[in-house]
């Protein structure tokens, strides 16, 4: 609803949408989230891997709820250490060979490989569209993208004398006999690996830098720490079209190809200006807004609730005990005619409006079995409307607003309900000219309105619109009372100086 996350270029969609011209709002301007990551770092090749590590940064945009796409940089580096002797190498078609020179000698492989990686991926957010719950607090996502990468293997493939280690040993023993003679499996990479080509003269070692690509895939799922913060935890696999990252290949040439695995930790952090863009779209869930419109309705155009009332007697149907009044007849509140000396005529039929209780029972035409005595021949039921509201009006408006446009449409409907009964409308005003034209104006628009939009007859009110001392702001109404006389219009005091609005 807040058009301030909402750019330029989508602001015409916004309007419309607020407008109920267009049922769809604009998407919203987001953070940028900014990461830093690190962890373990093998391939998965030709020889067991010993831990690497990797590190570097990226950078995700949100496309919508669902997806997102991020760009990052790996810096790694992988090494790895055979436990098999070899006496000849398996992969003609390839350049450099550092293991030719050992002829029929015995030679163990190993590697390490440095790489510098750039990936662009697109992520897909896999729960943050919830039917049963707010915005998610934690992000599970899965992967899948592109990846170009230098890369400089180098290998220790130092004449040295393996013919001593017990091959038949534990795997952790021959590690330790191995390192014995190497002194270190992190160090002396001395020589270009072998490779298939495409090299670049740079790197530690001349010539030895390759030029590869692959694709990505992974799985991860983040934590939301704060509306700027979030931790990840995540497994990423780049599946390499190369065969010699690991500087070996125990088959042939086309054997399975080299496979990246970096299990690593992310730290985010969301950028942006937080007045003007929401948390990245991955961690709003869309229905949200849509679920606490349906709870409180801020947008939504809601009809007035319509209740039926056949005979139009202001009672609903579902109330009225008798739905079918005739028109203009006064009920009471169950919808029934009005009955004033109970005698089980309606006063609407009854020629004898009030017969006292001992001459009753009546004939059809509510007359009782006695004469009326000369003090009630002419009597009428009292007038009583109740206590009558005060209309109020803004700053110098004549205009009745719907709130108190409700107020007259109960006051209209108590005077269906006693039609011998009139209302005086006051206005009150201040010793000046503009001021008794103006209580004179909101004086007419009351009662233009009861007669007008409620049907009420004009000659049932008594028009006064200044000499009352009272609130300038409010037309008063009251029941009048037999001494109450005057006429139900008056001309205007000032013509020129009316007020339509």
């Amino acid at each position: 609803m807040d058009t301030a996350y909402i750019p330029a270029r989508r602001a015409e969609k916004q309007r419309s949408f607020l407008n109920n011209e267009n049922p769809y709002p604009a998407k919203p301007r987001d953070m940028i989230e900014l990461g830093v990551h690190g962890g373990y770092h093998f391939i998965i090749g030709d020889m067991p891997g010993i831990p690497g590590f990797g590190g570097g940064i990226s950078v995700r945009k949100a496309l919508g709820h669902v997806f997102s796409l991020r760009a990052e940089y790996t810096g790694s580096f992988d090494y790895g250490q055979d436990y098999k002797p070899y006496t000849s190498y398996l992969g003609s078609k390839v350049s450099g060979n550092p293991w030719a020179k050992f002829g029929g000698d015995q030679f163990v492989a190993n590697y390490k490989t440095a790489t510098h990686a750039l990936s662009l991926d697109l992520v897909a957010t896999l729960n943050n569209i919830g039917f049963y719950r707010p915005n998610p607090k934690v992000d599970f996502y899965a992967l899948a993208g592109y990846t170009i990468m230098a890369a400089d293997v180098d290998v220790d493939a130092r004449d040295l004398d393996y013919s001593g280690v017990d091959f038949g040993a534990k795997k952790s023993d021959i590690r330790k006999q191995i390192k014995d003679i190497r002194g270190s499996l992190y160090k002396n990479f001395d020589e270009n690996a072998p490779s298939q080509g495409n090299r670049v003269p740079i790197g530690r070692m001349k010539d030895n830098q390759l030029l590869r690509h692959g694709l990505d895939a992974g799985l991860g799922v983040a934590f939301r720490v704060s509306k700027r913060f979030n931790i990840a935890v995540e497994q990423k696999f780049t599946f390499t079209f190369d065969d010699y990252l690991d500087g070996f290949n125990t088959g042939q040439y086309d054997a399975s190809k080299d496979i990246f695995s970096y299990s690593n930790v992310r730290l985010n952090f969301n950028l942006g200006n937080a007045s003007k863009r929401t948390e990245p779209l991955y961690w709003l869930n869309p229905l949200d807004y849509a679920y606490n419109e349906l709870n409180e309705p801020r947008h939504m155009k809601i009809p007035p609730p319509v209740l039926p009332d056949a005979d139009g007697d202001g009672v609903t149907d579902q109330f009225d005990q008798d739905p079918n009044t005739p028109s203009g007849v006064p009920v009471d509140v169950h919808g029934r005619p009005l009955d004033t000396d109970g005698d089980g005529v309606p006063d609407y039929k009854d020629k004898q409006l009030i017969t006292p209780t001992y001459c009753q029972p009546v004939d059809e035409d509510g007359v009782g079995k006695c004469p009326d005595p000369e003090c009630c021949k002419n009597m009428k039921a009292a007038c009583d409307l109740g206590v009558l509201p005060s209309i109020t009006f803004k700053g110098r408006s004549v205009s009745i607003s719907d709130d108190q446009q409700a107020l007259l449409a109960d006051v209209a409907n108590r005077m269906r309900q006693s039609p011998d009964c009139k209302v005086v409308v006051t206005g009150h005003a201040e010793a000046s000219k503009a001021s008794e034209q103006l209580s004179w104006d909101r004086v007419n628009a009351v009662i233009t309105h009861l007669t007008e939009k409620e049907g009420i007859s004009g000659d049932r009110f008594i028009f006064q619109y200044s000499g009352v001392p009272g609130d300038n702001h409010t037309v008063d109404l009251r029941t009048a009372s037999d001494a109450d006389q005057g006429p139900n219009t008056v001309p205007p005091p000032h013509p020129n100086l009316r007020r339509s609005k």
